[in-house]
């Protein structure tokens, strides 16, 4: 491995009570999030509030505005448009608790009677009910909960239970940071964005294990040296490694972001954020855990 930083020698474990008070303030802000969602208080998407979403596209770009007014013509309101000027389609999507049936085919008819020369076509239509928005809310929070069970089991079979806490506090922390914020952006929540934070939860557990790896490696060479010690050059020794990966996982996410289009926008959005959250976390939250829940967390063999 190419050797960016030569021996470094950073003292991140002194920096920890700094980390802790930041990654404190996301944690709140993510907890809120999720308050927020369960209450239906957020921007929820189709997925978790119910409604209707067609993708229509047309030959040629077309207004907003046009839209707008073609389908207010129908009848319709409390609706929602995205252009997408690249490849001429837009999105409408109707969110809430009203009817859905019959709005697919109202959206349908009113476009194709407004713009007849530029040959609109439906490309997709999805229709889901407040009751079925409310039974996926629920499962989307059972999947994150599973997926961290399931890291708890992992890292406590092949590490101690301090490095299994440490792991989980610092994925944790990684989902309700990029959730908190997406909260407060006022970006739509989504199963995409689901999607993308346990992506983010498998990242951020990739990145802590090669640092517990040196962690474990380096208490067995040297079972007298002060665990803070320890963790410390455990970090500095694997650091460039975690640059350089995280760096070059975060040019892909930034390609995907960039050149990807508004469907996967947000998606790609929240898979940069999490990259640079997750080698954060790794560094500054789940090493000082393992330090702070034992004197000398030595591993399993």
């Amino acid at each position: 491995m190419i050797e960016l930083i030569k021996k470094p020698n950073i003292d991140f474990m002194g920096k920890r009570l700094y980390a802790f008070a930041f990654s404190g303030a996301l944690s709140i802000l993510g907890i809120v999030a999720i308050i927020q969602i369960g209450r239906g208080a957020a921007n929820l998407g189709i997925d978790f509030a119910g409604g209707t979403s067609v993708q229509i596209k047309f030959e040629g770009p077309t207004a907003l505005h046009d839209i707008r007014t073609a389908l207010e013509a129908e009848g319709l309101k409390d609706f929602e448009l995205q252009d997408l000027p690249a490849i001429n389609k837009v999105l409408i999507r109707l969110k809430g608790r009203q009817e859905t049936e019959g709005v697919s085919e109202k959206i349908t008819s009113a476009v194709t009677a407004k713009f007849p020369e530029k040959n609109p076509v439906i490309d997709s239509t999805t229709d889901i009910g407040p009751k079925v928005g409310g039974r996926l809310r629920t499962d989307a929070l059972i999947a994150v909960m599973a997926a961290t069970v399931g890291i708890l089991l992992y890292i406590a079979l092949r590490f101690k239970w301090r490095f299994s806490i440490g792991a989980i506090i610092a994925t944790a922390h990684d989902v309700l940071a990029v959730l908190g914020v997406f909260y407060v952006m006022g970006k739509e929540i989504n199963l995409i964005l689901i999607s993308a934070l346990l992506m983010i939860a498998g990242y951020s557990l990739t990145d802590t294990v090669v640092v517990f790896d040196r962690i474990r490696e380096n208490m067995r060479k040297s079972p007298r040296e002060p665990a803070s010690s320890v963790v410390n050059r455990s970090v500095n020794e694997v650091l460039s490694r975690t640059i350089i990966v995280s760096f070059t996982t975060f040019l892909t996410a930034l390609a995907l972001f960039a050149l990807g289009g508004e469907v996967i926008h947000d998606f790609s959005l929240a898979i940069l954020m999490g990259i640079v959250v997750g080698t954060y976390s790794s560094v500054f939250i789940a090493s000082p855990a393992v330090l702070l829940l034992g004197k000398s967390p030595i591993a399993k063999k």
